[in-house]
C-alpha cells in the first residue's frame, strides 16, 4: 500500500483544540487540499485514518454506501472511547448501514416531511418570537449563544420529542457534555469515562420516558419511537435509548452552533447583514450560506468494506477514513471565493447535511428554524456588534461557538 504519513497538516484533524481557531485550521486545510488531499492520518490515542480533504472525493465516497460504510466507526473518536461506545452497544442511525438503517430511520422520517414542517410552522414562529422578545429585553448586552442560540432549537426538538419543560435544562446540560466531551468548560467533570457517564445518564432519562409513553400514548415523537415495530417486535431497548439520543443531539446542537455562526458572520460582516436586513428574501439562499460556514458537524467516518483507491491512493478493506466537511465547504474546486461569506450564494453545494442515504433527516428543521429566526430578528434590530472575544468549542465532531458576547440595540 503506498501509505502517506503526514506530520502537521490534516493530523490537525484528530486536534480538537485546532477548531477552536479556524483560521490556521482552514489555512492548514486549504495547503493539504492542494499538496494531499487523500492522506493518512495517524495523531496519538486516534486508530488510523485516511483523511478525505476534497468536495468531490467526499461526495463519490458518500454515493457508495455500501462499498464506504458506517459500520463501526461513524465518529472519529479516541481508540478508548471507540471500545467503550462498543463495549455499551450504541447503535444510532449514523452507526447503522443498508436495510437496518432504511427500517430504523423510518420510524421518524414522516415526522420531518414536509408536511409535518408545515404543520410546526406556527409553533416555531411562536418560538422565535419568544426568545428574540427576551433577547431585545435583555438590556441590549447579552452572550447570545448561551442566552438564545442554545435555547431556541433545543425547545424545538425537545417539544417534538414531548419531553416536558421542566426537563429541557437538563437535557441541555446532556447534549452539551456529549457533544462537548473534548472542550474543558462544556465536559462532564467526572474522570475519564465522563461521555459515557453523561450518555447512560441520557438513556436512563428516556428509558423511564419509553415506559411511560409504552403505557400511556401520545402524539409525540417521543410515543412514536417508544411503540415502534419492526417485524412485530418493539425495538430493543439499546436501538430505542440510541434512536432518542441521535435525535435530541442532532437536533439541537447543530441547528444551535448554526445560527448563533451565521449571526457571528453577519456581525463580522455589516453589509451582509444590511442587505439581509432589507431583503428578507434573501433568507433561504442566507441560511445555506451560514450552515456551509460553521459547517457544525465537522466530519464524518467511513469504513472500506473492500479494496479500493481514490486519486490513485490504494484503501484497503477495514480501513477507516475521514470525511472532512468542514474542508469540503472550503473547497476552492467548488466554492467561488470560498472564504468570503456571501449571503447571495448560488448554487451552494455545501455538505453540512451529508449527502445520499445518510443525509441529515432533520435538513428541513433545522432550515425552517434558521429562517424563521432570522426573519423575526433582523428587522428589530438597529445596531449590532461584538462585546467580547467569541470562543469556539474545542471537538472534532460537532460544534461551533460557544460564547458570543454582543452589544445591540432595537430598530427605531
Amino acid at each position: 500500500m503506498n501509505q502517506r504519513i503526514v506530520g502537521e497538516g490534516a493530523e490537525v484533524l484528530a486536534d480538537p483544540a485546532a477548531y477552536k481557531d479556524e483560521s490556521h485550521l482552514h489555512a492548514v486545510l486549504a495547503e493539504a487540499r492542494a499538496t494531499e488531499p487523500v492522506v493518512r492520518v495517524q495523531a496519538p490515542s486516534y486508530r488510523p485514518f485516511w483523511a478525505l480533504l476534497k468536495h468531490a472525493d467526499i461526495m463519490a465516497v458518500e454515493r457508495e454506501n455500501t462499498l464506504f460504510t458506517n459500520w463501526p466507526r461513524p465518529v472519529l473518536m479516541t481508540a478508548e472511547s471507540d471500545d467503550m461506545q462498543a463495549a455499551v452497544g450504541v447503535r444510532t442511525l449514523i452507526h447503522l448501514d443498508g436495510a437496518q438503517h432504511r427500517v430504523l430511520r423510518s420510524i421518524a422520517t414522516d415526522w420531518f416531511r414536509p408536511k409535518a414542517m408545515k404543520a410546526m410552522e406556527v409553533r416555531i414562529e411562536e418560538l422565535a418570537k419568544h426568545h428574540v422578545d427576551r433577547m431585545l429585553a435583555a438590556g441590549g448586552e447579552c452572550d447570545f449563544v448561551s442566552e438564545v442560540a442554545v435555547n431556541f432549537p433545543l425547545y424545538v426538538i425537545m417539544s417534538l420529542l414531548g419531553v416536558p419543560e421542566s426537563d429541557f435544562p437538563r437535557m441541555l446540560r446532556l447534549t452539551q457534555e456529549l457533544v462537548g466531551s473534548d472542550d474543558d468548560e462544556l465536559k462532564r467533570t467526572e474522570p475519564a469515562d465522563e461521555t459515557m457517564n453523561a450518555l447512560l445518564e441520557m438513556f436512563e432519562y428516556f428509558s423511564a420516558l419509553t415506559a411511560s409513553r409504552r403505557e400511556n400514548p401520545t402524539d409525540d415523537m417521543a410515543s412514536a419511537i417508544a411503540n415502534a415495530r419492526i417485524d412485530g417486535e418493539p425495538l430493543s431497548d439499546i436501538d430505542t435509548m440510541s434512536y432518542y439520543t441521535i435525535i435530541a443531539t442532532a437536533g439541537h446542537d447543530t441547528t444551535s452552533s448554526s445560527i448563533s455562526g451565521g449571526l457571528h458572520a453577519l456581525i463580522d460582516n455589516p453589509d451582509q447583514r444590511r442587505a439581509l436586513s432589507t431583503d428578507l428574501d434573501l433568507l433561504p439562499h442566507a441560511v445555506e450560506e451560514m450552515i456551509r460556514w460553521v459547517t457544525p458537524v465537522k466530519a464524518f467516518m467511513r469504513t472500506a468494506a473492500e479494496d479500493t483507491e481514490i486519486r490513485g491512493v490504494r484503501i484497503a478493506a477495514g480501513d477507516s477514513l475521514l470525511l472532512s466537511y468542514a474542508s469540503a465547504n472550503r473547497d476552492e474546486a467548488v466554492f467561488d471565493d470560498p472564504f468570503t461569506f456571501d449571503i447571495r450564494r448560488d448554487p451552494n453545494n455545501h455538505v453540512a447535511f451529508g449527502f445520499g442515504v445518510h443525509f441529515c433527516l432533520g435538513a428541513g428543521l433545522a432550515r425552517m428554524e434558521m429562517k424563521k429566526f432570522f426573519a423575526e430578528l433582523l428587522p428589530r434590530l438597529g445596531s449590532i456588534e461584538l462585546a467580547g472575544e467569541p470562543e469556539l468549542t474545542a471537538t472534532t465532531f460537532v460544534g461551533g461557538l460557544k460564547h458570543l458576547p454582543i452589544r445591540y440595540s432595537t430598530a427605531t
